[in-house]
């Protein structure tokens, strides 16, 4: 017999109510609990991906370990957008939820620890954790995400994720109509001032310094009354995260409410390369359109293998990949 728990997450919205098999204290969270150190999966990455793989994975009784650091990328972020069920709900609020759901699941364990290396021995994989532990598994998938590389100007990273932002997918709406910058350069400038016309029209390129922009380019933003601010950043003004002004150089400030900014990035772990797998010219994991690498028997998803960054696209990644990695397994036990 279940047991009903309501769980209320503390966002723009709703109760969210689901059933649970277990009672929360039943749950193995933490590393002295693992029982024991050969796994079907291990799954390197706890965040959206990762939890949707491992629940897949656990639904089709496969044993599951779930190494997780705790870390995700957007534990700045207030609020979760473009995401049904969860419109406006702390991105915290809904890993929690989902762990709760991928734990009631028995063959699925839970490590809060960071993995450091990977081998491959024979059929079989081994992940080595920063606490010294060991674990050895059939199939390998990597959650792991990325990592920003953020510009070394004064209040950026405090703005980020908040009004310093990378996708209007995710923030358009609650900076619309407002004063928004772009903070890129040539090309990519351009295009992406086409994009965010979309959601407002007072609107400026801050390239940072002299103007990639061809003269075309220059001359369709200027129709649009889109201004190109080549003066050097300082600083970002902002109160709690919230933007307020720029600085320049100069020491002449100008009024602005968020920027969009797409900055370089590095894979978060470097194990699947060290295991061989191949990145794409963009430093993304490649994989196929089952989320699998070039390497047999490793899988990847989420952050790590796209530019599109949504909470929506991880968690159908990780679904896809968990499905798939079940399926290899039959293939290969009927063999």
């Amino acid at each position: 017999m279940t047991r009903r728990r309501q769980f209320i997450t503390k966002s723009f919205y709703a109760t969210v109510a689901f059933t649970l098999p277990l009672p929360l204290s039943a749950f193995k969270i933490n590393d002295k609990m693992i029982k024991n150190n050969n796994f079907d999966v291990i799954i390197v990455g706890g965040s959206y991906a990762g939890l949707s793989a491992a629940m897949t994975l656990g639904r089709s009784l496969r044993d599951v370990l779930l190494i997780d650091a705790g870390n995700p990328c957007n534990k700045q972020t207030p609020h979760s957008h473009n995401f049904i069920t969860q419109d406006g709900a702390p991105p915290a609020s809904i890993s929690a939820i989902a762990k709760e759901q991928v734990l009631a699941y028995p063959k699925v364990q839970f490590l809060q620890d960071t993995a450091k290396r990977g081998l491959q021995t024979n059929n079989r994989f081994e992940i080595i954790t920063e606490s010294g532990q060991s674990f050895q598994s059939r199939k390998l998938i990597f959650a792991t995400g990325i990592k920003d590389i953020l510009p070394e100007i004064e209040g950026f990273a405090d703005c980020w994720g908040k009004t310093v932002i990378h996708c209007p997918y995710c923030h358009g709406y609650e900076v619309k109509k407002q004063k928004t910058g772009i903070f890129n350069n040539g090309d990519e400038a351009f295009e992406t001032a086409k994009l965010i016309s979309n959601w407002t029209k007072d609107l400026a390129i801050f390239t940072n310094g002299k103007s990639k922009l061809s003269e075309e380019q220059t001359r369709k933003l200027q129709q649009k009354n889109i201004s190109i601010i080549e003066k050097p950043i300082t600083s970002v003004v902002h109160e709690n995260g919230y933007m307020e002004r720029l600085k320049f150089e100069d020491s002449t400030t100008m009024a602005l409410n968020a920027i969009y900014v797409r900055v370089p990035f590095k894979q978060h772990s470097n194990i699947p390369t060290e295991l061989g797998c191949a990145l794409d010219e963009h430093g993304y994991l490649m994989v196929d359109s089952f989320q699998k690498t070039n390497i047999p028997s490793i899988y990847a998803c989420g952050d790590n293998t796209t530019f599109i960054r949504s909470v929506a696209q991880a968690v159908y990644a990780g679904n896809l990949a968990g499905a798939m990695v079940n399926r290899e397994m039959i293939e290969t036990d009927w063999e």
